[in-house]
């Protein structure tokens, strides 16, 4: 068992902007740490909650250092380095091993739609060819509700025959745990690393031998993910997974970037937590107050 790769819950952990729309480094390292010290066993830094696709490769490479020369351990961060453009998806993932982090978390291209397995399978393998390091392991990003590109079971097929030990993972935000059991079951016996993107699938996945998952849901509440994690063969598990359910309910309700990045403002007294790039915008005062009000509420 590769013990360098993460387990448990981690977070797609949000990105703080200044009212100038600049990434802010302090709030943004600060909330790293809350994660870690609450219960994430590993971050994914520039995930799809990270507004990730809103950043410039220069951002995030910047930003990836200041965060590892400000404290946080980059053996507990799985940086997303997939971009349409193949040239920053290579310079991204060489940056992101070159600092210690043990995998990367990759989006397919996803401009072009209806592409065909071939011509993924050649990105990929393209990319591995280009970062020309042992170092590199790479989870793929199977979210086809905002992608619209998909990878195929024949597709991680060929990728974990062709580059053994290298593709290992995939983050699975299909929404259809059917789609992540059949993952599961057919390619965890192998060692293939499957962490649903949904806390509503943890418990399952968890039964099914899956790793954990990859959950937004976790900027808000990691320790109640993480006694899941933990208690997942418990009589208790089931009632601390419908919690997650409620909450996780109540949340995905409202656009969830906004969403979340509201309750960080209100729970931190922090207005300045619900600033985000254009094109998303903030919850307007009702929504954001009815979203806190149903999770205060235990509705």
């Amino acid at each position: 068992m590769d013990t360098t790769q993460p387990s448990g819950i981690l977070s797609p952990a949000v990105t703080a902007f200044t009212g100038q729309l600049e990434i802010d480094e302090g709030r943004t390292v600060a909330h790293f740490q809350w994660l870690l010290q609450q219960g994430c066993d590993a971050l994914v830094v520039f995930g799809t909650t990270s507004e990730a696709n809103s950043l410039s490769v220069t951002e995030r490479t910047s930003f990836l250092e200041y965060a590892v020369s400000n404290g946080i351990d980059p053996r507990k961060l799985l940086p997303g380095t997939g971009c349409c453009s193949l040239p920053d998806s290579v310079v991204l993932s060489k940056h992101a091993i070159g600092l210690g982090c043990p995998g990367v978390l990759m989006l397919p291209p996803f401009y072009y739609k209806a592409v065909s397995d071939e011509g993924l399978f050649r990105y990929f393998a393209n990319l591995i060819e280009r970062v020309g390091d042992d170092r590199l392991r790479i989870y793929l990003y199977h979210i086809p509700p905002v992608s619209q590109v998909g990878i195929s079971f024949e597709l991680i097929e060929r990728l974990t025959t062709e580059f053994p030990g290298v593709v290992i993972g995939i983050k699975d935000s299909s929404g259809d745990w059917e789609h992540t059991r059949q993952l599961i079951d057919r390619f965890a016996p192998g060692g293939f690393r499957v962490f649903p993107g949904n806390e509503m699938h943890l418990l399952p996945a968890l039964r099914a031998g899956g790793k954990g998952c990859i959950s937004a849901f976790a900027n808000i509440n990691p320790a109640l993910l993480q006694e899941v994690f933990q208690k997942w063969q418990k009589p208790e598990a089931e009632s601390l997974q419908e919690e997650v359910e409620r909450q996780g309910r109540v949340a995905r309700k409202y656009p969830l970037i906004p969403a979340l990045k509201a309750i960080l403002a209100e729970s931190r007294k922090d207005p300045e937590w619900e600033n985000m790039r254009p094109p998303l915008v903030a919850l307007s005062s009702a929504r954001r107050e009815g979203l806190l009000a149903e999770l205060g509420t235990g509705r």
